[in-house]
């Protein structure tokens, strides 16, 4: 079994889909892993630590060249993969539904496309899951580039020339970007106060030490949405939640949205009128600006001054945490393919609950249930 690993090419990724850890890991289960040159640079991997691990570093047409699986952050061109073997696997992220194409390429070049993204949130696959992973990572980054951007301290201080007050922090969706980034918060020494739409939340809110605002009197989801993910709510629901944050928002000096819903662009959560409620000086990250964004007026990559209140968020946020998020990743996809290695094929063998989730593409066309409904 032939591994190969390829150095990203999508523009400020900086990740890597495998470690030395992974790399010896991969080995010790009997497979041979070739790793592009500097694939891990962006990491801060120099090519002698793959090495050592008894990793294969060569030119990236070398180190596809009979590959049985490919690794990656983010798919790679289906060009790249010319010399792996027919029918190879390739497991990365897709964005299946903003990427069709590129799927679609996969399907016609008779390769295997494994979407990470599409992992089932089921107890097993807790270890495989990269989004999970990703955004843990991503919501502590949105506190601390918002405490940079931010003119002033996040705790309270009191000292012989006055007190500073602690500065209040408004979380928007708590999912696993969410959650860290209330506690992230929570340890600057913010006031916190966070929302979503499932009200099951409420009590992960308090746990961590934050301020529930909910919407009272009209029904939210009471658990969890498809896959651990919130849906879209009703128009009812919509309205009396903007009134709710409305009140909220003009009070904070740090909001942070982190609503996504899969397969759809990112819900709007904080309009233009909004802003302009918010004190001269505020700050709104917006995680969701790669997907069209939770925030009026956000660009991704760019700090954007609306009434006084400056609008940032970055395309690939985790990338800004580039070695542990490859550490991550990669021992993501590592527990993967190890749960489903069969020694005597030498080869991972996938089960049809997990497998059918991520398999995009098989035999030469499309096969993903939720690309063909």
């Amino acid at each position: 079994m032939r591994i190969a690993v390829l150095k990203e090419r999508a523009a400020g990724e900086c990740r890597v889909a495998a470690t030395p850890e992974t790399v010896k890991k991969f080995i010790a289960l009997g497979a041979t892993v070739a790793i592009e040159e500097g694939a891990g640079a962006g990491a801060s991997i120099p090519d002698e630590a793959y090495r050592d691990a008894g990793g294969e570093v060569t030119a990236g047409p070398l180190a596809v060249a009979g590959a049985q699986i490919v690794l990656g952050v983010q798919a790679p061109d289906p060009l790249a993969l010319a010399g792996a073997q027919p029918g190879a696997w390739v497991a990365a992220t897709f964005d299946p539904f903003g990427a069709r194409e590129r799927v679609e390429a996969y399907a016609n070049g008779g390769f295997e496309a494994l979407a990470m993204e599409f992992m089932p949130r089921i107890t097993r696959a807790q270890s495989m899951d990269v989004l999970s992973s990703q955004s843990n990572l991503a919501g502590y980054k949105a506190v601390i580039a918002s405490a940079d951007v931010y003119g002033r301290a996040f705790p309270m201080m009191m000292t012989a020339a006055g007190t500073v007050q602690a500065a209040r922090v408004f979380v928007m969706g708590v999912g696993v970007a969410g959650l860290q980034a209330i506690a992230t918060a929570k340890r600057l020494g913010a006031q916190v106060s966070a929302t979503d739409v499932r009200s099951a939340t409420k009590e992960q809110i308090q746990s961590l030490g934050a301020k529930p605002i909910f919407v009272e009197n009209v029904a939210g989801i009471e658990g969890e949405g498809s896959g651990g993910y919130a849906t879209e709510m009703s128009e009812e629901y919509q309205a009396a939640q903007a009134e709710l944050v409305s009140s909220h928002i003009a009070k904070q000096d740090i909001v942070i949205t982190t609503a996504l819903i899969p397969g759809r662009a990112a819900p709007r959560l904080v309009s233009d009128a909004q802003i302009a409620s918010m004190k001269p000086g505020s700050v709104i990250f917006d995680l969701a600006v790669a997907q069209g964004g939770n925030v009026e007026g956000s660009v991704a990559d760019e700090v954007v001054v609306k009434h006084g209140v400056k609008l940032i968020g970055f395309a690939n946020t985790a990338t800004h945490l580039a070695a542990d998020a490859s550490a991550l990743f990669a021992r993501n996809l590592y527990n993967f393919l190890s749960a489903f290695w069969d020694t005597e094929q030498g080869r991972p063998v996938l089960d049809e609950e997990i497998g059918d989730a991520v398999r995009l593409t098989q035999g030469g066309k499309l096969v993903n249930a939720r690309l063909l409904e």
